[in-house]
Parts: C-alpha cells; sequence; structure tokens
C-alpha cells in the first residue's frame, strides 16, 4: 500500500492544511504593501454587508439572555443551516464538528457522506457551535477582543459597538466569542483624568463603580451596562468588563455605605452600619495603582458584602466575562479570588473569571488559584517590542512541563494567559489616546507570537483596533491551523528545553546570501555566551523550597540583618543583606493594623537609611521587564512589610508571598538561540515548530527519530511523514530521516506532519 493510502485510510480524508498565508513588506513611507498569498486559497468568508437572520451567528444556542437561558423561540418554522450537524449559523463548508455517526446517515460510505465527512474533518473556519462544550466552562482556551491595546482606557459606546459588529462579521466565525472593555470605563475623560488620577471616577450610592455616562450614554438613569450587554448578546457574542481588586480609594474617602443584596438596604451587623472606611485596607491599596484601588478585608461580613454585591450587578448587567485586575502575582489577594470564585459559583449565569496581570508568577503560585479561575496571566503586560515576545519562552515552558494547561478551573478548566496580541493598529501603554500606529513588530515576529500562543494553548484575546484591521493581521490571528492547534492539540510542550526529555534541535546560522550557508554551528538551542548576571529580589510561593535561604544575624547592636545566604551565581559574591526595623504602631492607631502587622518589619538598604525595601513594583510594567523589590521612603504600606519565619523564609505582608533571590541577566539583553514546541492533533498528526531568536537568519533541524521522545506512546521507529510547512505554504514531501529549514531573523516555522510506519 502506498504511503498516500495508508495516510488517506488512517484519516479518512487526506486533508490538505495548508491554509492561506499572507505575507507582506513595509514601504518606505511605512505602509504595507499589496498582500500576496501562498498555498492554497480556500475562500468560506461571510458576503459582505448586513447578514440575514438565517446567515447570522446569533442563533444555535448563542442567544444568550440576562438569565443565561437559550432563547430557542426564533427558530420555530425555520430549518437548520448546516445539513451536517443541525445546527443554525453556519453552512456545511465551515462546519468544524468532530465526526460523528448521528450527524451522518447509516450509508456513511456512500461517496455524497464522504464528501460531508471530508467537510467535517477539515480544519477549515472554525464553526459557531464547535465553541460550546458539555465538558464544563472553558473547555478550550477561550478566544475574544480586549479594548486595552487599542484604546488604553479611553473606548466610548460608540467605539466599543462598532468594534463588536466587527467582530460579529469577522471574527466571530473563528471562534472569537468575547467582547471585552478593559479598565477605568467609570472614569470620566476630562482634563486630569488619567490611569492613577483620583477623583474622576463614577461611583453609585453604594461605593461601586459604573460606566462614565458622557462615555457610555446608554447607561444613564441607573441602567449601568445592561443595553450595552443585550446589543453584544444580539450580534451572537459575550460581554465582558475589567475591574480592579477590592474597593476604590474615591468610594473610601466617600465613605459609602454598603449594600445589601438580601435586604436591598445598607448592610448592617452587630447592631450598627458598615461603611467604607470600615471594610476598606489602606495599606494594601494597588502597588501600581495607589491612587485607584484598595483591598476590601474578606474577613468582615461587611466586606464580603461588598464583594458579592459588586458581582451580582454585573449579573445582572448580562456580563459572560470579568478581567480581575491586581490581584495575582506581586499583587496577589488570594482572600480576594477565593471570595469572588465563590460568588460566581453561585449566580444564575456562567461568568468567565480571569486574572490579570502575571507580574511574577510561578507555577507554585498559581497552583494556588487555577481552580478558583478560567484564565490567570502568567507575565507582566505584553506590547509590540520584540522583547515581550521573548520574555515568555522560558515561562511558557516552565507552566507547560508543570502541567498547568488546561487543568481543572472553575467550573470547567484554566488556562495559563499571555497576555492580548499587540497586533495591527494600537495605542501606547498608559495613554490617553486612541489607537494612532502600526505595531512595532514585524511580521516575522508577529508570526512567532502567535504561533507560540498557540502551541502553548494560551487563551487568544485579540488586542488591536477591528475597526481598521489589515490583511495580514486578519490572516495571523484567523489562520485555521493555528486556531485547531489552539483549541484541540495535546501533549503540548517545549521540545528544545536542556531540562527537557527533547533537547535534540539544532541549528546553523551565519549566512552569506539568501539560502546559501557559508558557515555551519550545529549545536543545542542555546548560544554560548551568556551575559553577566546579578543578584535579584522576586516574590515566590512560600512552599517553593527556592525561598527558604533567609538568616537572621546576631549583631551586638540594631537594626539586625537579615542575609540570603544560598549560593548566588557567583561564588565569590558577599552575602546580600538588609536592615531590619521593626514596624511600630502608635496606640492611637486603629486597632485592625495593629492586629494585623504588629510585629512585622521594614527592611532597609542601610542602617541609617529611611528607605524601604517594598516588594511589587509600582507602575505597571511590561512582560520583559523584572519584576524586582526596589526602595521608597518607609510608610505604612503592607507592601513594606515582612516577616522572618523559622524555616528561612522572607513573607511579604501585601502579597502573602515570599522573597527569594535570582540572578538576573543584565539589564537589556535579550535571549537568542533556537527553540522549538511539540504537539499532537485530533487526527494524530503531529504539530512542530521552530522558532529562532538570534539576529541572523538560521538553519533549524530535528531528527524524525528523536520526535517520539518527546511524545507519550508515539512510535516513529522507521516512519514516514508527510510534511507541509504553514507559513511558506511550502509542501516538503515525504520525509524519513530529518526535516530542516532556514528560519528567518525572529521567525518561526511552523510543520503538519502525519505520519505512518513501515
Amino acid at each position: 500500500m502506498t504511503f498516500e493510502n495508508t495516510l488517506q485510510q488512517l484519516n479518512l480524508v487526506n486533508t490538505n492544511l495548508t491554509p492561506v498565508v499572507a505575507s507582506q513588506t513595509i514601504n518606505k513611507q511605512g505602509k504595507y504593501n499589496k498582500i500576496k498569498t501562498h498555498g492554497q486559497h480556500q475562500n468560506h468568508c461571510q458576503p459582505s454587508g448586513k447578514r440575514q437572520a438565517s446567515e447570522s451567528f446569533k442563533g444555535g444556542g448563542r442567544h444568550i439572555g440576562r438569565g443565561g437561558r437559550f432563547n430557542s423561540e426564533r427558530f420555530n418554522n425555520s430549518k437548520p443551516t448546516c445539513q451536517v450537524c443541525g445546527l443554525y449559523g453556519h453552512l456545511v463548508a465551515i462546519c468544524y464538528h468532530h465526526f460523528n455517526e448521528n450527524y451522518i446517515g447509516s450509508s456513511r460510505n456512500q461517496s455524497g457522506d464522504r464528501k460531508v465527512v471530508a467537510y467535517v474533518v477539515s480544519p477549515q473556519i472554525v464553526g459557531d457551535q464547535a465553541w460550546v462544550s458539555s465538558e464544563g466552562h472553558a473547555s478550550i482556551p477561550p478566544r475574544g477582543w480586549n479594548s486595552y491595546d487599542s484604546f488604553c482606557w479611553t473606548i466610548s459606546e460608540q467605539e466599543y459597538l462598532q468594534s463588536a459588529e466587527i467582530i460579529s462579521n469577522r471574527l466571530h466565525p473563528h471562534g472569537y466569542e468575547y467582547a471585552v472593555v478593559d479598565y477605568l470605563w467609570y472614569r470620566r475623560k476630562v482634563p486630569g483624568a488619567y490611569p492613577d488620577s483620583l477623583g474622576f471616577d463614577v461611583i453609585d450610592e453604594w461605593g461601586r463603580m459604573i460606566p462614565d455616562p458622557d462615555r457610555w450614554p446608554s447607561s444613564k438613569d441607573g441602567k449601568g451596562f445592561t443595553e450595552i450587554a443585550n446589543k453584544v448578546h444580539s450580534l451572537g457574542l459575550k460581554f465582558g468588563i475589567h475591574v480592579m481588586r477590592g474597593i476604590s480609594t474615591q468610594a473610601v474617602n466617600a465613605n459609602t455605605p454598603i449594600l445589601d443584596i438580601t435586604t436591598g438596604a445598607a448592610y448592617e451587623e452587630s447592631g450598627r452600619q458598615w461603611t467604607a472606611k470600615d471594610i476598606g485596607i489602606k495599606e494594601r491599596a494597588c502597588a501600581w495603582m495607589q491612587n485607584g484601588f484598595m483591598s476590601v478585608n474578606t474577613k468582615l461580613g461587611a466586606g464580603r458584602a461588598f464583594l458579592k454585591s459588586l458581582y451580582v450587578q454585573y449579573a445582572e448587567w448580562g456580563v459572560d466575562f470579568v478581567k480581575h485586575d491586581c490581584v495575582f502575582g506581586d499583587d496577589l489577594d488570594l482572600d480576594e479570588i477565593t471570595f469572588v470564585s465563590e460568588v460566581l459559583k453561585e449566580l444564575d449565569r456562567p461568568i468567565l473569571y480571569s486574572l490579570s496581570p502575571g507580574t511574577g508568577v510561578t507555577p507554585a503560585m498559581a497552583k494556588k488559584v487555577n481552580g478558583l479561575v478560567n484564565m490567570y496571566r502568567i507575565t507582566g503586560d505584553a506590547w509590540d517590542t520584540w522583547g515581550d515576545v521573548v520574555s515568555h519562552f522560558d515561562i511558557t515552558r516552565d507552566f507547560s512541563t508543570a502541567n498547568m494547561v488546561g487543568a481543572t478551573g472553575l467550573m470547567g478548566k484554566s488556562w495559563p494567559d499571555l497576555d492580548m496580541l499587540p497586533l495591527g493598529w494600537l495605542t501606547d501603554q498608559g495613554s490617553n489616546e486612541g489607537p494612532h500606529r502600526n505595531c512595532n513588530l514585524t511580521l516575522d515576529e508577529q508570526k512567532t507570537q502567535t504561533t507560540l500562543w498557540s502551541m502553548a494553548k494560551s487563551p487568544l484575546m485579540f488586542g488591536g483596533d477591528v475597526r481598521n484591521i489589515d490583511d495580514a493581521t486578519y490572516g495571523l490571528i484567523t489562520n485555521p491551523t493555528l486556531l485547531e492547534i489552539n483549541s484541540f492539540s495535546s501533549n503540548n510542550l517545549e521540545a528544545s528545553s536542556l531540562e527537557c526529555s527533547f533537547p535534540y534541535i539544532t541549528s546553523a546560522n551565519s549566512f552569506k546570501k539568501e539560502d546559501q550557508l557559508s558557515t555551519l554551528q550545529s549545536g543545542r538551542h542555546l548560544t554560548d555566551g551568556r551575559p553577566p548576571q546579578t543578584p535579584s529580589l522576586s516574590l515566590t510561593s512560600c512552599a517553593d523550597v527556592r525561598a527558604i535561604g533567609w538568616s537572621v544575624e546576631a549583631l551586638d547592636q540594631d537594626p539586625k540583618q537579615i542575609c540570603w545566604r544560598e549560593k548566588l551565581s557567583n561564588k565569590h559574591q558577599a552575602p546580600f543583606c538588609l536592615y531590619k526595623r521593626e514596624s511600630h504602631v502608635a496606640s492611637d492607631e486603629d486597632i485592625g493594623y495593629q492586629q494585623q502587622y504588629q510585629g512585622k518589619f521594614h527592611l532597609l538598604a542601610t542602617g541609617r537609611s529611611e528607605f524601604c525595601l517594598h516588594a511589587s513594583p509600582k507602575r505597571k510594567i511590561t512582560s520583559k521587564e523584572q519584576s524586582r523589590g526596589s526602595f521608597s521612603p518607609c510608610r505604612r504600606d503592607a507592601n513594606q512589610l515582612w516577616e522572618f519565619n523559622p524555616n528561612g523564609t522572607l513573607a511579604n505582608s501585601y502579597s502573602g508571598q515570599c522573597a527569594t533571590m535570582n540572578s538576573l541577566k543584565a539589564k537589556n539583553v535579550i535571549s537568542t538561540g533556537v527553540r522549538s514546541w511539540i504537539a499532537t492533533g485530533r487526527k494524530g498528526e503531529i504539530y512542530l515548530a521552530f522558532f529562532n531568536l538570534n539576529a541572523e537568519k538560521t538553519v533549524i533541524s530535528a531528527s524524525i527519530s528523536d520526535l517520539a521522545k518527546a511524545l507519550p506512546g508515539k512510535n516513529l521507529n522507521g516512519a514516514s511523514c508527510k510534511a507541509n510547512e504553514i507559513w511558506s505554504g511550502k509542501d516538503f514531501g515525504i520525509i524519513s530521516q530529518s526535516i530542516s529549514t532556514p528560519v528567518e531573523i525572529h521567525g518561526a516555522a511552523l510543520f503538519v506532519l502525519n505520519c505512518v510506519t513501515a
């Protein structure tokens, strides 16, 4: 039997996985030149203009009312659009369902049925209903759009609804279902307002944030986001919002009463009414938004009542997705995350729960929260710089190795989140201006980013302005192979890590001219010549063995020293020491503070210094920046308070995390070398991705016999594989020994391998 016949018998249909791949160049004026395509062009796009009801993606279980119930009445006396699955909203040609014999007649082997089966198993554009699963909440990585990268905080109702309409028409057929309003939707856009300004927020009588009525006019008269959510749902999408930790400083300053949702009146306990000042913990203000928000005391009934009133209101508005900020990573507030998760379980509508950002996150830290949420960031903010892209490789490898991808989550699964895709037409971090510039990444760098996000099974949240999306960007975020990998692949792991079982990727570089190799330098995946390293303080879980290594020096005089005694990278380096000073609490200060922080201490750089170590960054940092402790004037701030434990750990009072010392690469040094990821598909195919982090074109190779070492139960001894490379559209034919290809500077290659053994 020929290779092709064997493959066809295994897969039923020998599917060509080569998609339309757009390539572009940029002219001297910085504009995109005309797109040219490679590979087989298959156009399954919806017709332009407004769609008729039978063509829309509003049906088939997508129309969710405020109670979260399916509205089926609108389909009476109508017929299904799709003759394969019997569902509404898409044609047979784009049906993305798993093969199910219930959909096909008993004469499965008839030629007509084979054509239908071909449509079902081929990874074409994702059909609407493929994203609804009985496996629970977030059964596959969530996918959608977020306003932050293109609007920062300034988006208006008109701009948002324009975007939602386009998402419904162009991205929803590819599985993008969430349309998320990012932060500060409650802030007035007036002179003096910016991300950390104070006094510009709109709050209700209970201290809860409500939309700025000037930017969101439909929210007037106490409607909140109800009308917006209804419009989003009518488009077949799901509505998401961004929220901050705890309670706003503005509400605490106003000392607003707290709503008791069981009575509809002010919360009372122990014979008195409770207010915002009773529950707000000022010393636990968000480290990078000091004027904005602070933690709520969840040990108090009033604190829990306030948080519950927030999320009940979000559910009443029709919210489907909550992005909870400044509660994770260096800003960890496990009490608030835990309570919010419990509240969401009790609601009568499912709300997907997301945490952000993930500065300083480790797998050990994430294991405390992944069962409470559906997605959680594992880096700082990702912007359109090569350094931000590269910074994701190590942390992504660590979470995959720790089996955190697709683990049990809130009423379903949870997913490590690599942040939005900052592609297309963007704004700038912290800007008061909307979208005004192109993405700074080259097209090859964008391919690297989208390939890594998909191979790592990260949630895919597009961040660019969808109203001005170019063809190249659209081709990247709707690439059918990437979306198939992101949703349905398994055994995903980095294949080129020296800590992994598959360190056999080799590379060669130094090109004299296009596709001509001048000198060959084969070796492991990382280059030599490592940059100089310096010790840096960071946070990790107190259960992490890396947190153990601190000791108190017994000196004759105060203040005493606390030193890191574990070995640093430089054996000649002196121990890292800080000076301990007790945090004295005045007798007239509040009892709660005394009880919580009595006995904690500050850490100073010198014995006479008035500058204390704080653990978390005082501004929102990007993913390429390293989170480290720094010094600021000493004050009553939980971020500056520490506690030494008998087991040699040093705990921070703000996050509950423990300090450790890492060897940090010299500033502005970006990793080089080559990396690789591998995964298996749902029809037995193998996905193999090469990443070139070098500043020169590099040939990357892998042996077919080595692939099985990274894939459990996969026997490739004597196997022959049909190989297609997605980004170039090149058919490599049948290979049996090794696979090798030149990869552009900062670029990626993505292979689909269909293998059979002899």
